[in-house]
């Protein structure tokens, strides 16, 4: 999928989970695993928690144009952290090889 921030965009393989999946995103799984996107029925603002996930991840709120609206870089086991600004999807990019340049794009070296 083309996500969009600012003046520019980005390519970002993702999986639509099921309706278990969104209950158990990256938990479990090893950094190396698939993009995940969420899609939510409604524009809300909803957060999510890094509960039995062993690696930092980048949590991207999207609306339905697919435009980003927040985002944030979660560590392994926070307890509750929430989007600013309503949102219909929401991707997970686990901190790898094949998603470092998305983080190096939307979040300055020093700061993952």
């Amino acid at each position: 999928m083309r996500v969009f921030y600012k003046e520019k965009s980005f390519n970002v393989d993702a999986m639509m989970v099921s309706k278990l999946g969104k209950y158990v995103g990256l938990m479990f799984k090893s950094k190396d695993t698939e993009n995940l996107l969420f899609n939510f029925k409604n524009y809300k603002t909803f957060g999510i928690h890094s509960y039995f996930v062993f690696f930092d991840f980048l949590a991207i709120w999207l609306d339905e144009k697919d435009k980003i609206v927040d985002f944030s870089v979660v560590k392994p086991f926070t307890f509750f952290i929430k989007s600013k600004n309503p949102s219909v999807k929401l991707l997970e990019l686990p901190l790898n090889n094949r998603n470092k340049e998305i983080f190096e794009f939307l979040v300055e070296k020093r700061k993952i």
